[in-house]
């Protein structure tokens, strides 16, 4: 009996430090996960600050290299400004002087050298006006960009049908804005002169609610963006956009003509906000 009991203790004894044993087991277990949670939220966060800081690094960088491209477009514009005004105001004027003093020579039945003389005056004329327009959009400020646009599409009238459609609720904007603007669309039109033997153009400039919307379009051979885009002409367009803070998309199916579609914020948000479809 007494035996018997003996045996009974001793076996509960063994249950009770199995019990315990593995009680011991699973709160080291629990531990262990509790420390490895911990761990691995702290390795999630530490990656994350890793990552916020890489993020904020790049974007640092972006907005450097926006920077730099606005200021050098805004120091050659300033110095092509420079420039043609000069043209424009010294140069310009002085051959019309000359060409008015020129009409009033009396040439003692020479007409000949004076038809010569004159026709050579006309031309420099149309040159200085023609280098000094090229440069600079000189008198863009004072008519606006509608009205200087209307003019480039009179100009090019002989040699490509351009159409304009603007919003009514289109507004006067900053001039730098317009300035672009006019280069695009000039670099666009020349581009598809040289290139893609289009018959048309249009040019859309429309008011949205919060950004300016302009789509420039033809109806030549278009061209394959990547083969391209390292040139002067795309890389020109490129570069202004970017230094408007504007989003982009080219539109181009070859043989059915290219479209470049630029939508500009009003509140000069990140570009890469704006949605173009």
């Amino acid at each position: 009996m007494l035996l018997s009991l003996r045996i009974h203790h001793l076996y509960l004894f063994k249950i009770k430090e199995i019990t315990l044993n593995i009680t011991f087991f699973i709160a080291l277990i629990a531990v262990l996960v509790i420390i490895m949670s911990f761990v691995l939220l702290a390795y999630r966060s530490f990656i994350q600050r890793i990552l916020k800081e890489k993020n904020a690094q790049y974007e640092a960088e972006v907005q450097h290299q926006k920077q730099i491209v606005l200021e050098n477009i805004k120091a050659q514009e300033s110095e092509r400004k420079r420039i043609a005004v000069m043209i424009h105001d010294d140069i310009g004027n002085r051959l019309n002087i000359l060409s008015l003093w020129l009409n009033n020579l009396d040439t003692k039945g020479d007409e000949l050298i004076k038809k010569n003389i004159t026709t050579q005056m006309s031309s420099l004329i149309d040159s200085a006006r023609s280098i000094s327009h090229s440069l600079y959009p000189v008198n863009l400020e004072s008519v606006g960009l509608v009205l200087y646009i209307e003019e480039l599409i009179a100009n090019l009238a002989g040699r490509i049908n351009i159409s304009l459609n603007v919003s009514p609720k289109f507004q006067k904007k900053e001039i730098f804005i317009e300035v672009q603007l006019y280069r695009i669309i000039q670099e666009f039109t020349t581009n598809v002169l040289k290139h893609s033997e289009a018959s048309r153009v249009w040019i859309y400039i429309k008011d949205n609610t919060g950004n300016l919307a302009v789509v420039i379009s033809d109806n030549g051979n278009s061209f394959e963006y990547e083969e391209v885009k390292k040139g002067m002409g795309i890389k020109n367009i490129e570069s202004r956009i970017k230094s408007m803070n504007a989003a982009h998309k080219w539109k181009n199916v070859l043989g059915h003509g290219s479209r470049l579609i630029i939508k500009i914020p009003y509140n000069n948000e990140i570009s890469d906000q704006i949605s173009i479809s």
